[in-house]
């Protein structure tokens, strides 16, 4: 699983604080004329065509993280390829289009609404006459209601990974004809058009061994434009074929194949010509812009017109110069070796010519989560002093501008720009202060030079965090100010020649510990320093309910008057006799070197105002399960989906945790473990609101309070690079937008697609 990003509606996000004297009406609810939600940062680019210029047949090569452990969405082990396969064979009422917005699918469905409120929320549905499911039967009200009464939650034998929406329905009918199903909610539900999409046909549904096992390694019945051929569990495949039943528009291409491959080995597979679309990472973007160019990244040691002549002429001048026959043969080996390397290398890139990088965004966003649960970022000013040292501008461009894609923050924790909820609300936290975040620290308790008490030991947890070795080694990062302890783990903001030029605001105690720390030093097999600008990024968390506290601090600012600390941004804070220091936890794998990047960015500007982040790398195979979900991290980057539905999708991430009956705490997805009632509040009035005005400023009242509550820091929207044969249609870089599976194909010859929004 990829820790900068997270399966849509698996997981959301999680909540916040804010006393309501310090919120700002045009903060709140965006009432100005000008819809606050904006365009797009970026538009899809997948090389749009029209029908009648993409060739009939073909099979194109899709590559994927993952064959699917279930093709049933609603269990909790589906993932990414289970979403896309869901989308190209089963109905979907209603598709995001270009803005991320429900927009009803035609195909399935020819119209809906609301027809009552009183004394029951009832929508109507009429679907298209024509929609059938592969078996030849009618789509209808009786798949509608099995699809209801597996995921209410009533019947615990269907092991349903979530039943929002679905709860609130008290029946199921059918309307005046069979082309209608009538739905009857027991309470409202604004987010009605999130329902049965995918709709699953009664044959999966309709009880609860089909529900469980069938429908997790094959799907017999399907309606889409695309049908289920086969899942090849040896060849890491899985290939879906044209629906002979489809009766919209006839799919161009016979077959899709998707491929399980590594992030890191698709360069190779592209140019071995297995693939023809792959999601890729920023470096083998650079490969591809390098071939395209007609240049090589690199240059063969031995020529191309190297041949065996000239490798035994070496191996003679090895042997003349008194090298031992067998070295030299082995240094032969080796260069003939790297010569072959070489070569295979220019050759890719020679076939990488042959296709192009579509950019845009995807529907995520990547954030700085803050535990709450303990430790010094239990106190939501020293949580606001966090989010307010960091340049969020500085960190959207040091990975988006590289990549050519606009380089925004994301203003929103429940929505993305463009979508019907956004507004930037990140104005009820603050923006980048230094003084107020060393005011915020100062008002915390936390000063220069503190008395200390005795080091940790080797093992035991920084301040706020619980110790754990890591598993994967040191961090890899370095900063001149950072110190690598014998365990692995780097100290940042340790700056020894900044706290003697602080030394007058120091304690005694403060000074004896800078002694004992020079000494350390003198040692290099347990401390060094590093270079810096460190480029690594840590995901973990702890737990901690936060109850609401009336009259506390306004706003993400410290009481007025409340000076900051002379000399605070070179200096050492403490407070009880420990240091200031929080744990960033990192993934050791090779994909996540972006996020490293920022973490390493984030530690610099924590150093100056006086937080030490120790930074340790974990093995990706535990980051997010035994770290994030367990709370074990003082800081951590990850990823949340983009919803059309935040009241219902987000509230389980922003959700107040509460005790469990066995003592322990119930986080739902509030990996954070900083929520109130009010925010919960504001969820449910929404959800329950039928006026869509209405619902979306309560939404953003909601994000207005979870951002100043500092628990998570919205930082920027995740890049989308796809690598695309240069004569595929309608397929790349989708952003918001769900893919016309049935448009996708190879252009007819002589034809063009048009210009990617980047190349305008």
């Amino acid at each position: 699983m990829s820790h900068d990003g997270v399966g849509l509606r698996a997981v959301m996000r999680s909540a916040g604080f804010l006393t309501a004297g310090a919120l700002a009406v045009s903060v709140l609810s965006g009432c100005s004329s000008e819809d606050p939600a904006g365009k797009p940062l970026a538009a899809s680019d997948i090389g749009l065509a029209d029908r009648s210029l993409v060739a009939d047949g073909g099979t194109l090569r899709w590559a994927v993280d993952s064959v699917p452990d279930t093709l049933n969405t609603f269990q909790s082990d589906a993932d990414a390829t289970t979403t896309r396969v869901a989308q190209a064979v089963l109905p979907s009422l209603y598709r995001l289009d270009a803005n991320g917005r429900p927009q009803a699918d035609a195909d399935y469905l020819e119209k809906a609404e609301v027809v009552e409120t009183e004394p029951r929320q009832v929508v109507l549905y009429k679907l298209n006459q024509q929609a059938v499911w592969s078996d030849g039967r009618e789509i209808g009200a009786a798949d509608f209601a099995a699809q209801w009464r597996a995921l209410s939650g009533k019947d615990t034998a269907y092991w349903t990974a979530r039943n929002a929406g679905y709860d609130r329905i008290e029946k199921i009918e059918r309307g005046k004809n069979d082309l209608e199903v009538k739905v009857t909610f027991a309470r409202p539900y604004a987010d009605w058009k999130s329902l049965f999409s995918p709709l699953y046909p009664k044959d999966v549904m309709g009880t609860p061994d089909s529900f469980n096992d069938s429908a997790r390694k094959k799907l017999k019945v399907t309606a889409g434009p695309f049908a289920l051929k086969k899942v090849d569990r040896k060849d890491d495949e899985v290939t879906l074929a044209r629906n002979p039943r489809w009766w919209g528009h006839p799919a161009k291409l016979d077959e899709i194949v998707l491929r399980a491959v590594p992030r890191d080995k698709r360069a190779a597979a592209l140019a071995a010509g297995e693939l023809d679309l792959a999601e890729i990472d920023a470096e083998s973007v650079q490969r591809i812009t390098v071939a395209a160019k007609g240049r090589q990244s690199a240059t063969p040691l031995m020529g191309p017109g190297s041949n065996r002549n000239a490798a035994d002429a070496l191996r003679s001048w090895a042997v003349a110069k008194g090298t031992d026959e067998e070295a030299a043969d082995d240094e032969i080996s080796a260069r003939e070796k790297q010569r072959r390397e070489v070569s295979a290398y220019a050759r890719q890139q020679q076939a990488l010519r042959g296709f192009e990088v579509r950019r845009s965004l995807e529907p995520a966003y990547t954030q700085l989560a803050l535990n709450g649960a303990e430790g010094p970022l239990a106190d939501e000013r020293v949580r606001r002093a966090v989010a307010r040292a960091i340049d969020r501008e500085a960190l959207a461009s040091a990975v988006l501008t590289p990549l050519g894609l606009p380089a925004e923050p994301v203003g929103s924790h429940l929505a993305l720009s463009g979508q019907a909820a956004y507004a930037d609300n990140s104005g009820a936290l603050g923006g980048q202060d230094t003084a107020e975040a060393q005011a915020l620290l100062a008002d915390a308790g936390w000063v220069p030079g503190g008395p200390l008490k005795e080091e940790k030991k080797k093992g035991e947890k920084a301040a706020g965090a619980k110790g754990e070795k890591t598993s994967a080694g040191s961090s890899a990062g370095s900063s001149s100010d950072e110190e690598e302890a014998e365990d692995g783990t780097y100290i940042v903001g340790e700056d020894d020649k900044a706290s003697r030029e602080d030394g007058k605001a120091l304690h005694e105690d403060g000074k004896a510990r800078r002694e004992a720390e020079r000494e350390k030093k003198q040692d290099p097999k347990k401390h060094k320093e590093s270079r810096d600008g460190s480029k690594h990024l840590a995901q973990d968390g702890k737990q901690y309910t936060h109850q609401l506290k009336q009259g506390g601090a306004p706003g993400a600012y410290a009481p007025r008057g409340t000076a900051a600390p002379a000399g605070a941004a070179a200096g050492v804070l403490a407070k009880d006799g420990k240091p200031l220091t929080l744990r960033f936890v990192l993934p050791s794998g090779p994909g996540s070197q972006t996020l490293r990047t920022v973490a390493d960015r984030i530690s610099g500007m924590l150093r100056k105002v006086g937080i030490r982040t120790e930074i340790t790398k974990v093995a990706d195979e535990s980051y997010f399960k035994d770290h994030i979900a367990s709370g074990q991290f003082d800081l951590a980057l990850y990823s949340w989906p983009a919803s059309a539905f935040p009241a219902t999708d987000a509230r389980p991430i922003y959700a107040k945790p509460v005790p469990a009956a066995d003592g322990s705490l119930n986080v739902e997805q509030n990996y954070t473990r900083v929520g109130t009632d009010q925010v919960d509040q504001l969820f449910d009035q929404a959800v329950a609101t039928l006026d869509e005005d209405e619902s979306r400023g309560l939404i953003r009242k909601a994000d207005s309070r979870i951002w100043a509550a500092a628990g998570s820091i919205p930082l920027y929207q995740r890049p989308q690079l796809t690598a695309v044969r240069k004569n595929i249609a309608n397929a790349g870089a989708f952003g918001f937008r769900t893919p016309v599976y049935e448009d996708m194909g190879f252009l007819a010859k002589s034809a063009r697609v048009s210009a990617s929004p980047t190349e305008k």
